[in-house]
């Protein structure tokens, strides 16, 4: 099926097929800040894997690491770097998709080998721009594909294996970002990079928190609830029930 034709990323030929519709444009538009880059993890098994993607997230400037599903995440292999990125969590991947476009002006871009996905070295972006990151078995879902506007993949170059660990494919595709973005590089000292002092924690590590829109969406869907409860009292002094939004 097409994806999205609406945002110019996929299309649907006259067999029903999808093809991605070329994008020119090679550099950001212009601005006074750089585009800003997103991943978003759903089906992501390994939970180390999170850990590991949040390293790569923080060393190619992602603003924001959206875990849809469960809040809870495993640090392992961030070394650290989880406390230099922004997590956010959703309860479904509709919600996290709506949210990231209408804040955020995000195009939402899996991560996937498949037909009419462009190559990641031609640099297919257009602006601000949510990645996708699929099952490591799996691929990407046919739900998930249906929340994307376009796709991207990596071209390999030998014959020893079918695809690439889902933190090592972040990694790739979030530098191609980087670059094209125009995002400055970090200062260097000696052979490494400097890593900069550690945040205050505003969060329990590996717990992501919902963003801001979506607790109000939440508070007033409650307050409405409960409004709603306590004007059909029928007045036998029964208390309407409350709502436990949390979980």
């Amino acid at each position: 099926m097409g994806h999205r034709s609406s945002k110019g990323a996929m299309e649907e030929d006259a067999g029903g097929a999808s093809t991605s519709a070329p994008v020119e444009q090679k550099t950001p538009p212009p601005g006074n800040a750089p585009p800003a880059s997103f991943v978003i993890t759903h089906s992501v098994s390994k939970r180390h894997n999170v850990g590991t993607i949040a390293r790569c997230a923080t060393a190619f400037g992602v603003k924001k690491v959206c875990l849809v599903g469960s809040r809870h995440f495993n640090t392992f292999g961030s070394h650290g770097s989880d406390a230099h990125v922004d997590f956010a969590h959703y309860d479904t991947l509709e919600q996290c998709c709506a949210h990231l476009r209408e804040a955020e002006g995000c195009r939402i871009v899996g991560i996937e080998i498949m037909e009419g996905a462009q190559p990641v070295h031609k640099h297919p972006f257009t602006g601000p721009t949510a990645f996708i990151l699929g099952n490591e078995g799996q691929g990407l879902s046919p739900k998930q594909k249906s929340e994307c506007d376009g796709f991207v993949y990596i071209p390999q170059h030998g014959s020893g294996t079918a695809s690439l660990n889902v933190a090592v494919a972040a990694s790739i595709v979030l530098h191609h970002f980087a670059v094209w973005a125009g995002y400055q590089e970090h200062a260097r000292e000696g052979e490494k990079f400097v890593v900069a002092p550690r945040p205050p924690r505003t969060r329990a590590r590996g717990v992501a928190v919902e963003p801001d829109a979506i607790r109000r969406e939440r508070a007033e869907a409650a307050e409405a609830a409960a409004a709603g409860v306590s004007g059909n009292d029928d007045g036998d002094g029964g208390a309407g029930g409350a709502i436990d939004w949390d979980e």
